[in-house]
Formats: C-alpha cells, structure tokens, sequence
C-alpha cells in the first residue's frame, strides 16, 4: 500500500496533534483579529460622533455673538406685534402691522435656518432649570407647584445649547393646579463621553 493510500487512522499521532494545535492557534487568531476589527469600528464610530460634536460647536459658537445681538431685535418686534392693532379700520395702519408681522415671521425663520430656536415655555409646562430662570414664585390655582405661569421673555437657544434662558413666573409651593407635565429630556444634560453638558457662553 502506498503513501497516498495509507488510512487516516494509521497518520502518525504527533502529526494529528501538530494538526489541531495550528486549528486552535488559527481560531484563537481569527478571534482576536475579529476583537480588533470591532475595536476599531467602535474607535471610527466614537471618532465620527467626537467631529459631528465638534463641528456643531464650531458653528454655533462662531454665530453666537451675532445671534445675540439679534434677540434685542427679535424682543422688540415681538413687543409691536403684542400691542399692534390688528384690525385696524386705516389700511395704511393694518399694512404697517402687517409688514412688521412678515419682519418678525422672517426673523425668526432666520434664526431657525441657522440652529437658533426660542424656548417658549406654555402656561402649566413645568420648570425646566435647563432652559428657563425663574424671576419670581406666585401662588396658582390653575398651575400646580413648579409649573410656568407666565414667561416673562422668550428663551432662545442654539443647536440645543441655552444661550438665553426663558424668564418665567413659577407656581409656589402649596399651588392647586393640575400636575404640570415631565420637562422633555435635554439633549446637552449629558453627553456621550459621560460628561456634563452646558450652555453656550453668552458673553463677549
């Protein structure tokens, strides 16, 4: 009987083992090639969400100043628009309004187009220390305690950072309303590093 015909259970033991042992050194391999493939996806993942992070940031901190020398304007036109006679009988009276109407309408969309959105919390919303700066507490009996009575000043914030809070009244301790709803998540309370989050320094 030749080599080529020899039966399997007459190879060599020392050979089956050589065998087995490259079999296990192969998996063992494979496996940890497949650990690091996974460890870099996660590496280019985390790196991919690190520059989306970054790049947000860049944006909004580079039209941070010019937006807030903005919101005095878009505060004034709100203030017109809260006082303008609506149906004013003088056409030339109501075509005012409505320009000034249309102004505040593009300022706003302005804003939007460019990450900036107000905060503007309803009556009964619950006070969120993450968007709104409570200026004084009231007694309510249509609010329940920690809930928004009134706001004061719209809020405004950028690419979901607060660059201004919403100045609002607070329902007091011992107020009767109905329960307030839960404030909705914020999305900068904490970010995927684990950190903190914060708000957009306003300052010069």
């Amino acid at each position: 009987m030749t080599d080529e015909q020899t039966p399997a259970e007459d190879i060599d033991p020392i050979l089956a083992d050589a065998a087995a042992d490259e079999i296990v050194a192969l998996k063992s391999e494979v496996a940890a090639l497949k650990d690091q493939a996974l460890r870099y996806a996660a590496e280019a993942e985390n790196t991919r969400r690190r520059a989306e992070r970054e790049s947000n940031d860049a944006r909004a901190y580079a039209i941070q100043k010019f937006g807030r020398d903005l919101l005095g304007v878009a505060d004034n036109l709100a203030r017109a628009m809260a006082a303008a006679p609506r149906d004013h009988a003088d056409s030339n009276v109501a075509n005012f309004v409505t320009g000034v109407e249309m102004t505040e309408k593009a300022l706003q969309d302005a804003f939007a187009n460019n990450g900036l959105k107000r905060v503007d919390p309803a009556k009964g919303d619950r006070f969120d220390p993450h968007q709104h700066q409570a200026m004084m507490e009231q007694p309510s009996e249509e609010v329940a305690a920690g809930g928004v009575i009134q706001t004061l000043q719209t809020g405004y914030e950028l690419y979901g950072r607060i660059v201004r809070p919403a100045m609002v009244v607070v329902a007091a301790k011992g107020s009767t309303g109905p329960a307030a709803p839960e404030a909705p998540v914020n999305p900068y309370a904490a970010n995927e590093d684990g950190g903190e989050g914060g708000s957009v320094d306003t300052r010069a």
